[in-house]
């Protein structure tokens, strides 16, 4: 699976690692899992990194998108970890929101629909960093965006992915926060469609069951999945991850 990226999500609300169901984030507990007893975000992501073998990670900062107070003195201890990449969403609204996250040491920043105010936001944000570390989040409910972009509410997701590509965004995730945590299984069609018509790298969050679902977006040529409750209860083992990493 050279280049395909199985990537373990972070949920990080009052500084501590959550379990996410459902995006419905007042409901959000401390994570249980398995693998520690910890909810410290450092200690978890060492898990992923020393024992599941992962670099790439996904932070989703929900005390920066719920409340505006990012997670500063985290993103610090992050920042000295070697031989990881850091994708973020810190819930960027304007183009300064970004500017605070520029001194630390974090690959990809993530954009997210959900939080973002305008396009022109979007097109600052490229023109200034670039598109090789800027990541479009395409946020969803239940397959129906979830934007604060007028001429976007209502729209089919697929509608808006040429738009996206004329403003040079190279890569995007595609997350429905209703399969968070739920562990769904499959691959729905509207994925399979934007997969078709985006040229860039693709990457989904959010219902990921098992083994076969990794295989499953591999054969169909996506960059990547993000995973949460799959790797935290067991499902996916670090073990049978190593096998199917080194297809």
């Amino acid at each position: 699976m050279q280049n395909f990226k199985i990537i373990p999500v972070v949920d990080i609300l009052n500084s501590k690692v959550v379990h996410a169901i459902k995006g419905e984030r007042d409901q959000y507990k401390l994570l249980k899992t398995y693998l520690t007893t910890s909810s410290e975000p450092i200690d978890i992501i060492n898990i992923f990194k020393n024992k599941f073998k992962l670099s790439t990670l996904y932070i989703a900062d929900l005390d920066a998108i719920m409340k505006q107070k990012p997670n500063y003195a985290i993103l610090n201890e992050l920042s000295k970890l070697k031989d990881v990449e850091i994708m973020i969403d810190p819930g960027i609204t304007i183009y300064e929101d970004i500017l605070e996250f520029l001194e630390y040491n974090i690959k990809y920043i993530i954009i997210g629909l959900e939080t973002l105010n305008s396009l022109e936001t979007l097109m600052t944000i490229v023109n200034q960093l670039g598109n090789q570390n800027v990541i479009l989040s395409i946020d969803m409910y239940k397959q129906k965006l979830l934007t604060r972009i007028e001429s976007f509410q209502n729209q089919d997701p697929l509608k808006i992915i040429n738009i996206i590509q004329k403003l040079e965004i190279n890569q995007i995730i595609l997350l429905d926060l209703y399969s968070i945590g739920q562990k769904l299984g499959g691959i729905s069609s509207l994925y399979l469609n934007i997969k078709e018509n985006f040229d860039g790298d693709v990457y989904v969050g959010g219902g990921i069951k098992d083994y076969k679902d990794i295989e499953l977006y591999y054969r169909n040529n996506f960059s990547g999945v993000l995973i949460g409750t799959a790797l935290y209860d067991g499902s996916i083992k670090p073990q049978k991850l190593s096998e199917i990493t080194n297809l």
